[in-house]
């Protein structure tokens, strides 16, 4: 395995890193509201304004970017972590995002009635439409409850398929499709969906409160962030605290577990020419950062 390359540092709490065809990563800046691209060579640019608290980034069927946006948290001097809504906070949302201008244009605001609290990750399936977690927003005495949504690129649709969950993160597809994986990330654990068509899923009996099946936990004092799966089906789970990138099988074995110069890797994504380059976000220092990888990583639905 290649040694890590940081590609840009010391920004605002990197998040949703999206691999472009060209080398280039398109990332977000949760603190500070940006979303931004760095290239190949170091090059950083900041995309059109900055907006809420923008965090989980996919490719679309259209080529734009779809952003979950958690709208905007509360960041006190010394805290790189948001402790609580921002001020202007007026609930999470999704977000359609030119990938040239930067342009936005808001597509969902809640489900059947109920706003959407901080909009976390993504991913697309093959039919076009896309899956994406809600962390749920944390207060100073209490929080909002998470949950699992599936949703259309149009703005037409949006459906509440498991809820609540503690704090649903990263989520992700098996290659074929045929599982939804989402890290919880308080509880440190990795729960399966069983897709039975898109959009709906085969709910695990009790005692899963949500309808689905644990897959793999960790032990000590560890938190679960994103996730991206790899083409052989194991799933890479950032892994806070531990600082490192957690690889599960889908039996929940532990296949590998790489070390990262943070105690913060939150999100990792592949692309390359061969998808062996892996992209991490290391948000406690601010930093984006790629490496070779031992497997090649699953190609996304739409990835350039």
């Amino acid at each position: 395995m290649g040694g890590i390359r940081i590609l840009v540092d010391h920004r605002g709490f990197p998040e949703g890193p999206v691999a472009m065809r060209d080398g280039s990563v398109i990332f977000a800046e949760i603190n500070g509201g940006w979303i931004s691209r760095v290239t190949a060579d170091g090059t950083y640019a900041r995309l059109g304004s900055a907006a809420g608290g923008p965090n989980g980034i996919a490719l679309g069927p259209d080529g734009a970017l779809y952003v979950c946006n958690n709208g905007g948290s509360h960041y006190p001097p010394g805290h790189f972590l948001g402790t609580g809504p921002s001020a202007d906070y007026a609930g999470g949302y999704i977000e359609r995002v030119d990938p040239a201008s930067g342009e936005r244009r808001t597509l969902y605001t809640e489900c059947d009635g109920n706003r959407l609290s901080a909009p976390n990750d993504i991913v697309f399936d093959r039919q076009g439409g896309f899956y994406f977690t809600d962390l749920g927003k944390r207060y100073k005495r209490n929080r909002d409850h998470g949950g699992l949504y599936y949703a259309l690129p149009d703005g037409s649709s949006i459906r509440e398929i498991a809820y609540p969950i503690v704090t649903p993160n990263g989520v992700g597809l098996s290659p074929d499709e045929t599982v939804l994986y989402v890290a919880d990330t308080e509880a440190a654990r990795l729960w399966a969906f069983d897709i039975e068509a898109p959009g709906m899923i085969r709910k695990a009996p009790y005692p899963s409160s949500h309808g689905g099946r644990l897959v793999a936990c960790l032990p000590g004092m560890c938190r679960f962030d994103s996730l991206a799966v790899e083409a052989s089906g194991n799933i890479a789970v950032a892994t806070l605290l531990a600082g490192t990138i957690t690889v599960f099988s889908p039996s929940g074995k532990v296949v590998r577990s790489v070390e990262m110069p943070d105690t913060h890797p939150t999100n990792i994504c592949f692309g390359g020419e061969n998808m062996k380059t892996a992209y991490v976000t290391l948000s406690r220092r601010g930093a984006v950062a790629a490496l070779e990888w031992p497997e090649p990583g699953l190609r996304l639905n739409f990835q350039q």
